[in-house]
């Protein structure tokens, strides 16, 4: 009776058929020719056939050699192929992912949730959060800094990303409470397009021009009161008196800490808040995040 094969007598015996050669094969497999040689007549024994003649002109395949070597080698394919699928199952658990936000995605639970499933499918993993400045759109992914991130959108470059919109929030605009416009209960954007904005640096690219809103402004320039990279810096341009801006809902708390309302907007759209990563850098840690992710939202719209 035949007993199983080790892929190792398998792996041997298919660097001895290529080479045809015992020494050249011991030296590609970084084992001695004598070990080969032993290791190559114990598998003939299991098969119970010859797979090499040997002479002193050289080594030559039997028919039985040459009927094994494609089956051989496709084993050996299928077993590298699951090896590397182990070895990358095992780095998903053992890495760390640096998830990237400009925002707190508070919203609902959000993180917490999102971070509870993605460590009961990457147990080893290690998950960093790191908080990035609004002059970088992105949060971190453009330069590698972020593996994911919570983003609004558009993005610059926005083909270089995949996302997954998380939320879909109106725009409020966010205004000192002495505003003309602070005691509307709705504010016509119409009515806004002369005010002077609080506006994303330009790095900011297309995000800076949506929460301009130029795409309601029928062909007219915004009027930029002041440039902003941060909630902070935000809340005290506001109470200074330098500009509205629009801002999603769920941050409407980071502004209206004391002098500062919020009101609906009409004539805009929403804003979406995203999951985003690198299509380049898609790894098996970034692909079980945003599957955790896309659970958590699916469990909460209930799709």
């Amino acid at each position: 009776m035949v007993m199983d094969v080790h892929v190792r007598d398998l792996r041997y015996f298919t660097v001895v058929a290529e080479e045809l050669h015992f020494t050249r094969a011991a030296e590609r497999l970084y084992v001695s020719q004598p070990a080969l040689s032993k290791q190559i007549r114990s598998l003939e024994r299991q098969l119970g056939i010859a797979l090499f003649v040997r002479d002193r002109h050289g080594v030559v395949l039997t028919a039985a050699g040459t009927a094994l070597l494609p089956h051989a080698r496709r084993i050996l394919e299928a077993w590298d192929g699951g090896r590397a699928a182990v070895e990358e199952a095992r780095a998903a658990q053992r890495s760390t992912l640096v998830v990237g936000m400009s925002t707190s995605p508070g919203r609902g639970g959000l993180l917490p949730a999102v971070r509870s499933r993605f460590t009961a499918a990457c147990p080893g993993a290690v998950v960093r959060l790191r908080q990035v400045g609004w002059e970088d759109p992105s949060a971190g992914l453009s330069d590698g800094a972020s593996d994911v991130a919570f983003v609004w959108l558009p993005l610059p470059d926005q083909e270089r990303y995949g996302h997954l919109v998380v939320a879909q929030e109106p725009r409020l605009v966010a205004l000192p409470d002495g505003h003309r416009f602070a005691g509307r209960p709705v504010v016509d954007f119409a009515d806004l397009r002369d005010e002077p904005f609080l506006a994303l640096p330009e790095s900011a690219g297309p995000l800076r021009d949506h929460w301009l809103a130029t795409d309601a402004r029928e062909g007219r320039p915004p009027r930029v009161g002041a440039e902003v990279a941060g909630a902070e810096e935000t809340y005290e341009a506001l109470t200074a008196g330098l500009g509205v801006v629009l801002l999603a809902a769920g941050n409407a708390p980071l502004v209206t800490l004391g002098g500062v309302t919020t009101r609906p907007v009409r004539g805009i759209t929403p804003s979406r808040f995203a999951l985003a990563w690198r299509r380049d850098a898609a790894g098996p840690l970034v692909r079980a995040y945003a599957a955790a992710c896309r659970q958590v939202v699916e469990g909460a719209t209930g799709g």
